[in-house]
C-alpha cells in the first residue's frame, strides 16, 4: 500500500513529497504549503482540459475509422479524403505568415550545428556521459569501431599499425577542416610552427594543445610527445578531440520505464543532480572501481593572451512525457490519478528553476531558460494547451514568461498536417522541431488502420509521404524563422555497432539543413560531428528555404498495400521481423524495467530500441491481423517461435526469464501478446497503457 500525504487536497507519495519539499523547493526560495496549494489549482484547471483533448483524438479517431470502413476496398480519393478531414477537423487552416518570436536561446540550439544524444533519466552513468559527450576523441572513435577503413586492432594492448592508420585519417581529417597555408598536416613536425590557411580558424590554446574552429565548432589537436600516441608521432600529436555533442535530450518518456512514484523520483532525483551539477556513479569496470561525475569547462586562452571559459558539457533539454499517460505518484481529489505530463512539467521545470537562479556547480543555459521537450502532440490544440501549461507553470515557480522553452516533435500524422498551425501555437518559447520516422509510422498505422493491409515494414521508409514529412518539416521550419533561433533536427541512427555505415548515410541528415540529428551514443555523436565540418548547414538553407514545399497530396499517401498477395513465406518473415524485435524489447521493460537497450535483432545486430521501435512493430502486425493477411494463430506460433529466440539471445544474462515455455506464466509474452492482439482499440496505438499495466503487475508480483 502506497504511503500518501494530504497536499492542498492531493494525494501525493510521501516519498515523492519529501523529495520536493527537501530537495527542490528550498535552494528557489518555495515556500512548500504555496506550492502545493498553487500545484493543486494548477491540476484543477488542466487535468480537464487534458482530458477533453484525449478524448477529441478518440473522437477523431473513430470518424477517420468509419470513413475507411465505409469505403472499403475504394482507391484512397486525396481531395475528398482531405476535405473529409477539414470537415471534422482534423485538418486546420493554415495559418497566415507569421515568425517565431522565441528570445533568451543559447548558441548550441540557436546558431551552432552538430549531433544530439538522448539519453534514458534512469541511469545515471549514461546520463553522466551523455553530458560529458560535449567533447570526443576522435582517435578513440575511429580505433574502437568498424568507421575507420582498416585491420581491426589485434590483441588486448595497443596495436600500432592500427593506431597509424587512426593517425593518418586524423591528419586527412585535419587537411579537410583546418588546411595549411602550404602542404600537409601528414607532413608537420612541430605544432607551433603551423600556419593554416585561414588565420580565423585558430582560436588559441588548451592546457592540452591548440584549439581551431569550423563550422562553428571547435577542434582540439592534443600535444603530449611523451604518451604511448605522441610519442609515435612525429609532431607529438596524441589526438584529436572534437566538440562534439552540443546538446543531450534527458529522457523521462520513450526510453525509460517509469509507472509509479518510486520510478518517478529516481528520475527526478537525477534531473536534479545532473542539474545540480553533483551527480555521481561508482561502478566496477575492467576488475577497478571507477567514479563518474560530470566534466569541468575547458579553458583556452586567445591570441590576445585573454582566457575564455567552453562548456564542459552538454546543454541539457529534458523530454516530459506526453498527454496520453497518468500515473499513481500523485492522486486527485476523486481519486483518479495525475495526468503524468503536467506533473512533469512542474517538476522538471521546479527543479531546473535552480539553474535558472545560478544555484548549481555549472549551469547549464547560459541565457537562463528551461528546455523541455514535448513529444506525442497531435495538432495544434494540444500545442496550445502546452503553450498554457507552461505560462501556469511559470507563474507557480515565479518565473518569467518564456523562461521555459518547448521543443515540439513532429512524431504524429495530426502534428506534421498542420506543422505551421502547431509552430504558430508556441511561437514565442519554441526552440526545437524534429521528425521521429517510427513514431510518425506507428500512428500512420494506426490512424489508417482499417483503409486496408500496410505495405511491409521495411517498404514503408521508402514511402512517398516519408520524403514529403521529412522535407516539409525543414521547409515549413525555416519560413517561420527557426534559423539561428531554434533547432530542427532529424532521427536516430540506430545500430550503434555499424559506425561505417553510419558515416556513409547520416552526411544526408545535415544536407537536408537540419542544425542537428541524433546518435546513440558519445561515441557515435563524435563520429557525426565530423559531418557538421563537412556540411555548412546554414549556408545551405537559403536555398532550401526557396524550395517548393511537399504538398497534403503526398504526406496524406496512406501507404496501403492495395492488389499485393504475399506468399506463406513472405508473411511468416514478416511476422518473425516484428515478433522477434517486439519480445526482445517488451521482455526487459516488463521484467527488468529497462527502457532503452540494445536489443539483438533477428539477424543478431545490436538495435537501440524504444517505445517507438515496438510502436510500429504491434501496430503493423494488428493491422496485417485485422486484415486478414495472417490468421491468429499464424502470429501466436511467430511470438512462440521468436519468443525462443530471444531467450537464446539472453542466455548471458543473469536476470534474464526465460518465456519459451512459460506463455501463461511469463508477463513479459503475455504483455506483447497483448500489443499485438489488442493493438487495433489502443490510443493511437500507444504502447505505453499496456506496457505500464504488466510493468506494475511484475513489480507487486
Amino acid at each position: 500500500m502506497t504511503d500518501r500525504v494530504d497536499r492542498s487536497g492531493l494525494q501525493v507519495d510521501a516519498g515523492l513529497a519529501k523529495f520536493v519539499e527537501e530537495q527542490v523547493l528550498p535552494p528557489i526560495g518555495q515556500d512548500a504549503a504555496g506550492f502545493w496549494q498553487g500545484f493543486a489549482s494548477l491540476v484543477a484547471e488542466f487535468a480537464p482540459r487534458n482530458r477533453a483533448l484525449l478524448d477529441k483524438r478518440d473522437s477523431l479517431q473513430a470518424r477517420i475509422d468509419e470513413w475507411h470502413l465505409a469505403r472499403a476496398g475504394k482507391p484512397i480519393d486525396q481531395a475528398e479524403y482531405q476535405a473529409f478531414l477539414r470537415e471534422i477537423g482534423y485538418l486546420v487552416p493554415e495559418p497566415a505568415d507569421f515568425t517565431i518570436g522565441t528570445q533568451g536561446v543559447d548558441p548550441e540550439i540557436a546558431t551552432m550545428a552538430g549531433p544530439q544524444l538522448v539519453v534514458p533519466v534512469l541511469n545515471a552513468r549514461f546520463l553522466l556521459n551523455a553530458a560529458n559527450a560535449r567533447w570526443g576523441s576522435l582517435y578513440d572513435a575511429w580505433y574502437g569501431t568498424d568507421a575507420l577503413d582498416a585491420a581491426p586492432a589485434q590483441g588486448p594492448g595497443y596495436d600500432a599499425v592500427r593506431g597509424a592508420a587512426v593517425i593518418a585519417a586524423g591528419r586527412a581529417f585535419l587537411d579537410r577542416a583546418v588546411p595549411l597555408k602550404a602542404g600537409s598536416w601528414a607532413d608537420l613536425a612541430d605544432v607551433d610552427t603551423v600556419e593554416i590557411a585561414d588565420a580565423s580558424q585558430f582560436i588559441g590554446r588548451t592546457a592540452k594543445g591548440l584549439l581551431f574552429a569550423n563550422n562553428g565548432l571547435n577542434i582540439e589537436v592534443v600535444v603530449d610527445a611523451a604518451s604511448q600516441v605522441g610519442s609515435t608521432d612525429k609532431a607529438g600529436i596524441a589526438d584529436i578531440v572534437l566538440e562534439a555533442a552540443l546538446t543531450t535530450i534527458v529522457d523521462l518518456e520513450d526510453s525509460v520505464a517509469a509507472v509509479d512514484a518510486e520510478d518517478k523520483i529516481a528520475g527526478y532525483s537525477n534531473w536534479l543532480g545532473i542539474i545540480r551539477g553533483d551527480l555521481t556513479d561508482t561502478f566496477e569496470k575492467g576488475g577497478r572501481t571507477l567514479t563518474r561525475e560530470l566534466a569541468a569547462d575547458k579553458t583556452v586562452t586567445l591570441a590576445d593572451g585573454a582566457e575564455k571559459a567552453l562548456s564542459g558539457r552538454s546543454l541539457l533539454f529534458v523530454r516530459n512525457v506526453g498527454h496520453l499517460m497518468t500515473n499513481p505518484a500523485i492522486l486527485l481529489p476523486d481519486g483518479s490519478e495525475i495526468p503524468e505530463g503536467v506533473m512533469d512539467a512542474v517538476i522538471t521545470s521546479a527543479i531546473s528553476t535552480q539553474d535558472v537562479r545560478g544555484l548549481t556547480k555549472y549551469g547549464n543555459s547560459r541565457e537562463g531558460s528551461i528546455y523541455i521537450v514535448k513529444p506525442k502532440m497531435h495538432g495544434p490544440e494540444e500545442c496550445a494547451f502546452t503553450n498554457a501549461l507552461f505560462d501556469a507553470v511559470e507563474d507557480l515557480l515565479g518565473l518569467s514568461r518564456y523562461t521555459i522553452k518547448v521543443g515540439v516533435m513532429d512524431e504524429e500524422r495530426r502534428t506534421s498536417a498542420n506543422l505551421g498551425a502547431c509552430i504558430e501555437a508556441v511561437k514565442d518559447r519554441i526552440v526545437f522541431i524534429n521528425t521521429g520516422f517510427l513514431d510518425r509510422t506507428g500512428d500512420e498505422i494506426h490512424t489508417s488502420m482499417h483503409a486496408g493491409p500496410m505495405i511491409r515494414k521495411a517498404a514503408i521508409k521508402g514511402s512517398a509521404w516519408i520524403a514529403a514529412y521529412e522535407k516539409r518539416n525543414v521547409a515549413i521550419g525555416l519560413r517561420h524563422g527557426l534559423s539561428g533561433v531554434a533547432q530542427i533536427g532529424k532521427g536516430m541512427w540506430a545500430a550503434p555497432d555499424m559506425m561505417r555505415d553510419m558515416m556513409e548515410q547520416k552526411i544526408g541528415h545535415p544536407k537536408t539543413g537540419a542544425n542537428t540529428a541524433w546518435v546513440p551514443s558519445p561515441t557515435a555523436a563524435t563520429l557525426h560531428a565530423m559531418h557538421y565540418h563537412q556540411v555548412d548547414v546554414f549556408g545551405l538553407r537559403e536555398g532550401i528555404a526557396n524550395e517548393d514545399i511537399p504538398g497534403l497530396d503526398l504526406l496524406l499517401l496512406v501507404p496501403l498495400a492495395e492488389g499485393t498477395n504475399w506468399s506463406e513465406e513472405e508473411v511468416r518473415e514478416e511476422l518473425d521481423n516484428n515478433a522477434q524485435g517486439l519480445l526482445g524489447y517488451v521482455v526487459r521493460w516488463i521484467d527488468q524495467g529497462v527502457g532503452c537497450s540494445k536489443v539483438p535483432d533477428i539477424n543478431d545486430v545490436g538495435l537501440m530500441e524504444d517505445r517507438a521501435t515496438l510502436r510500429i512493430s504491434s501496430q503493423h502486425m494488428a493491422n496485417w491481423l485485422l486484415h486478414g493477411v495472417c490468421s491468429k494463430e499464424q502470429v501466436m506460433e511467430s511470438l512462440k517461435r521468436m519468443a525462443a529466440k530471444v531467450d537464446a539471445q539472453n542466455a548471458g544474462d543473469s536476470l534474464y526469464e526465460p518465456m519459451a515455455g512459460n506463455w501463461d506464466t511469463s508477463m513479459a509474452f503475455q504483455a506483447a501478446c497483448d500489443l499485438v492482439f489488442k493493438g487495433v482499440e489502443q490510443p493511437s496505438g500507444y504502447t505505453e497503457p499496456l506496457l505500464h499495466a504488466w510493468r506494475l503487475k511484475k513489480k507487486a508480483a
